[in-house]
């Protein structure tokens, strides 16, 4: 019996090597991608290299899947750009919408939502969605092309009317803003506060909104329909599928967030 155990192992143990070598072995090839600076997302180390959960990410994908990423640092902006051009294969922590998906399928792989930060001695008027609104001496800063959620994105179109909506390149500029009060509030997901208030010396300087609770968004790998073919697009949804059932996307939120934030950024299609 024993024998019989130990020989339907080794059979198992060989049918699982073939199929990770007929997986490497499938021609998955080389995928550019672009990643962007963001907090926990993506950022620099003090000795230049870089680290964060988009990058643990793909680099799991790769092993998981024999998948070659070729990866670029680009600005959010040109990313969009690329993406809807065909000239960029794919990229990471995108929001979908329904002009975005015309050229990109996305890939789900966390969930948040957006808080707004205000400064510690900030007025009244600034405290609630509403007042802030009413108060035109505010000003509100976002990143350009980010989207926010229904019930963010309907209220910063009403302060774009009023000119009161300033747009930075990228969230570490617009930090920056904020740090020397070129804007009052701005609106950010935890995966992207935590690593600039330290940096801009704001730890214990901000007030934290939760003017939104119900909103959600949904954070995906960005996949060009023109560039990433069908076969390739399943493999590398299934992979992220695999890494979300057996815990491993939590264990690298969890390695850049903590416990409690990598619970709050499970994602869950059903």
């Amino acid at each position: 019996m024993k024998h019989l155990f130990y020989f339907l192992f080794a059979l198992l143990n060989l049918a699982l090597s073939s199929q990770a070598v007929e997986l490497h072995a499938s021609g998955c090839g080389t995928i550019q991608l672009a990643y962007y600076e963001n907090g926990a997302l993506y950022y620099r180390n003090q000795d230049g290299s870089y680290s964060g959960i988009d990058k643990d990410v793909v680099e799991e994908v790769a092993r998981r899947s024999g998948c070659h990423f070729n990866t670029v640092l680009e600005s959010r902006i040109r990313i969009w750009t690329q993406l809807s051009n065909g000239t960029l294969a794919m990229s990471v922590s995108g929001i979908a919408t329904p002009e975005r998906e015309k050229t990109s399928r996305f890939i789900p792989y966390f969930a948040t939502r957006n808080y707004a930060l205000l400064h510690r001695n900030a007025p009244a008027s600034a405290l609630t969605m509403e007042s802030f609104l009413a108060d035109d001496k505010l000003q509100l800063g976002i990143v350009k092309s980010f989207r926010h959620g229904t019930s963010y994105d309907e209220w910063i179109n009403k302060l774009r009317a009023r000119n009161r909506v300033y747009e930075a390149p990228d969230f570490e500029s617009l930090m920056r803003l904020f740090a020397i009060h070129r804007v009052d509030a701005v609106l950010a997901l935890p995966t992207g506060w935590q690593q600039l208030l330290k940096r801009e010396n704001l730890v214990g300087k901000v007030q934290i909104k939760d003017w939104a609770p119900h909103d959600r968004v949904v954070a995906s790998l960005v996949v060009s329909r023109t560039l990433v073919d069908q076969e390739k697009f399943t493999l590398i949804e299934k992979t992220i599928h695999s890494m979300r059932e057996d815990g491993t996307l939590e264990q690298i939120f969890k390695r850049h967030l903590g416990a409690e934030l990598a619970k709050e950024l499970r994602y869950s299609d059903k």
